[in-house]
């Protein structure tokens, strides 16, 4: 037996593992498999390289496979359709109500939107009923009744009877005063008398007197517990367990209605077996990953885990741009299990109805921060309130979240808005930089240092100030801006050479930079400075080329913006250069993130301008985003420029980081002592050894204390056993 399958992983999968040399799960894999396995919802924060990707592929394979299998042997879901007497159904419920899985817990975090549910089961005929609801956190809610004809905004149509939490009842769209408001911990009773036709109330076992008087055309209708929330939660007890409150003489508590009196909700049965075979193009998983690169990476992970899946093979599909439409749907009708997408792709394919979400069991957004800051948060919304909630065999939606950060803003929200009770799986913590990484800093002062002024040769800059008058002779903004451009490639190259660097990723901050820094580390050192290009106007046939040229060591250096650099693991990544920092402060770690990694000392050196940066800033005002646009006017001129001042973002970081960054001169020495002493980058820290002696030095104080302490309670635990 594999470490993976000690907490449930099928052998087939252990092997795969096994022979990809995982002897132990990861940190984040040991939390996370049994989470998803177990069909909860998990949000993961980790690094990347920490395992994330098999952190999530590994369960959902093995779901998938099996659930894949049952259909095939012709075996029906663990769900039976009769159903479990009295608890709130998966079934006949809005899109954003969460319900717990043993059915007594409700939650609805839509802030704009009601969203309703009923129970499995109601009561007809006679008898006198009762049932508590208690409010578990703040919010909008209204309990009460409803038929199985009254839609799910409870109170608002004549087959529904609720009581809100502003202390007003409703019944078809009428809001009445009645009892008292009530809020969180309130614990509300919902009574009917089916032979009187009366609906009461009680809130923390005072008696609010009769509500309603039902209507006689529903005397003969089955009656269900309802409920509707706006950013609320309730907690439900039909009586399996001691009330909180007395039950008012004469009523009985509705788990103990007599069968004959019992109804089955017909909105909360099973779909047909027919409905339960899933259409070709109905994938039972969708991955949605913020780039090609890293949606090729999961996928090829997929293909390495299913290794050893047989009878039946499961069906992956990567779904990105850059190949031809008419293909991917050919392939889609021919059948899919899991898709791994990048947003645009399958935004489109959805749209057409070329993808169908009638049998999603798992929506995963990996690196969902960076999902969000690329503006596909409606995307994302949109996709969710297609998928059912509960799959045609039973099941209940499992949606994963990964980010760079849990404690990112956007992702919080989102997933308050859509997981349903998420288990947070949080192993990164607040921003840190790992001890293998070795960072710094070099101040770029065009007015201290102006060999700018004399260069025969440098990088091409970026044409912001094409129209300004920039030369060695006026000390404007302007020239100090360009100057500032021309010494970062200068002392890029000088980086290069001092460290003998033969592998590192550079980051600049436009796809413009990107591309004019390759030209200029072509033209100065051939092969000694081989590299390539990754950014989103390259060709996808040209960034996978790239990417595996690195990669696979056919050259040293990689450059590239955030977006295309996002969630890429390179192992053994010795040195990292900021061309510009970052202007978000938490992708500084994450670039730094690059190098340092399995216990490898790795090298960070960030260039700094003393003085403002005249950059390009293309928002959406721009029509072209950015490509083919020269418009080199400030933002507040209605321009796509905007000036950019390094220090103060470096003292955004240094104040999310807790710490000063080292600084270094412009000859980029970087002095090892004041690190840990001798280390060669790219290979694990030496292990120099303990001073014993020095460490006995240091601790003789505090362990003649202990020894001291030691005697004294010996003495006392002495005198007291003699008296």
């Amino acid at each position: 037996m594999t470490a993976f399958e000690e907490f449930g992983v099928i052998p087939e999968l252990g092997k795969a593992v096994d022979d990809m040399e995982w002897l132990l799960p990861t940190d984040v894999q040991s939390e996370a498999i049994p989470l998803i396995l177990g069909g909860g919802d998990v949000l993961l924060a980790a690094e990347t390289g920490s395992g994330k990707t098999g952190a999530f592929c590994i369960p959902i394979l093995q779901i998938v496979w099996e659930t894949v299998k049952d259909l095939q042997d012709g075996k029906k879901s663990h769900h039976s359709h009769s159903i479990v007497p009295f608890r709130m159904s998966f079934f006949d419920r809005g899109n954003s109500l969460a319900i717990t899985p043993n059915g007594l817990r409700c939650q609805s975090r839509e802030q704009r939107e009601w969203h309703g549910c009923r129970s499995t089961t109601g009561v007809k005929g006679n008898g006198r009923y009762y049932f508590e609801a208690t409010v578990t956190d703040e919010g909008l809610c209204r309990v009460g009744w409803a038929t199985d004809k009254a839609n799910l905004d409870l109170g608002t149509d004549r087959f529904s009877y609720g009581f809100g939490g502003t202390g007003k009842k409703s019944n078809n769209k009428q809001f009445d005063d009645y009892g008292e408001s009530f809020g969180i911990n309130d614990v509300i009773g919902c009574l009917l008398d089916l032979g009187r036709g009366e609906i009461s109330y009680t809130k923390n076992g005072k008696n609010l007197g009769v509500a309603f008087k039902i209507n006689d055309q529903l005397k003969n209708e089955a009656f269900y517990p309802a409920v509707v929330l706006k950013n609320a939660e309730m907690e439900f007890n039909f009586g399996e367990s001691d009330f909180k409150h007395k039950i008012p003489d004469g009523y009985i508590a509705l788990f103990r209605a007599e069968s004959t009196n019992v109804k089955n909700n017909p909105n909360a049965q099973l779909s047909s077996a027919e409905e339960m075979k899933s259409k070709p193009n109905a994938p039972k998983a969708i991955i949605i990953e913020p780039s090609r690169e890293l949606a090729e990476q999961t996928f090829q992970q997929l293909e390495k885990f299913k290794k050893f899946l047989k009878d039946p093979t499961i069906r992956e599909y990567l779904l990105i741009g850059g190949q031809s439409s008419k293909e991917q749907i050919n392939e889609l009708q021919k059948g899919v299990d899991i898709i791994v997408a990048t947003p645009g792709r399958l935004e489109d394919l959805l749209s057409q109805g070329f993808v169908l979400l009638t049998h999603c069991r798992f929506f995963v957004l990996d690196e969902a921060d960076g999902l969000l800051k690329q503006g596909y948060g409606g995307l994302i919304d949109r996709i969710h309130k297609q998928i059912p909630k509960i799959t045609s065999d039973g099941n209940r939606l499992q949606m994963i979240v990964c980010s760079a950060t849990l404690h990112d803003f956007d992702v919080k929200k989102m997933a308050e808005r859509l997981m349903h009770f998420p288990t947070w799986v949080d192993l990164k913590g607040e921003d840190a930089v790992p001890e293998t990484v070795h960072h710094c800093v070099v101040m770029v002062d065009p007015q201290k240092d102006s060999s700018w002024k004399n260069l025969r040769q440098h990088v091409q800059t970026d044409g912001v100030h094409v129209k300004d008058n920039v030369k060695p002779g006026i000390n404007s903004a302007e020239t100090l801006s360009e100057a500032v451009k021309m010494l970062k490639g200068e002392y890029c190259v000088r980086a290069i050479r001092e460290h003998k660097m033969d592998r590192a990723i550079i980051f600049c901050r436009t796809k413009i930079d990107c591309d004019n820094l390759e030209n200029y580390l072509r033209q100065v050192g051939g092969t000694e400075f081989s590299c390539v290009c990754l950014h989103g106007d390259r060709a996808p046939n040209e960034r996978k080329a790239n990417l595996l040229k690195f990669k696979e060591k056919q050259v040293k250096f990689l450059i590239c913006t955030d977006v295309a650099a996002r969630g890429l693991d390179i192992s053994g990544l010795p040195f990292m250069i900021n061309i510009t920092l970052p202007d978000e402060k938490s992708n500084y770690v994450h670039r730094i993130g690059r190098v340092g990694r399995a216990e490898r000392m790795g090298l960070a050196i960030s260039l700094v301008s003393t003085v403002p940066e005249k950059v390009w800033y293309h928002g959406q005002w721009c029509n072209s985003r950015g490509k083919n646009c020269w418009n080199t006017n400030l933002v507040e001129q209605k321009g796509c420029c905007m000036w950019y001042n390094e220090p103060n973002y470096l003292a955004d970081i240094e104040e999310h980081l807790g710490c000063t960054i080292q600084q270094v001169e412009a000859d980029i020495k970087v002095p090892l002592n004041d690190f840990d002493g001798k280390v060669v980058y790219g290979q694990k820290r030496a292990n120099t050894g303990s001073n014993y002696q020095d460490h006995v030095k240091q601790l003789k104080p505090i362990v003649d204390e202990l020894a001291d302490l030691e005697l004294k309670a010996q003495s006392i635990f002495m005198r007291r056993l003699l008296l």
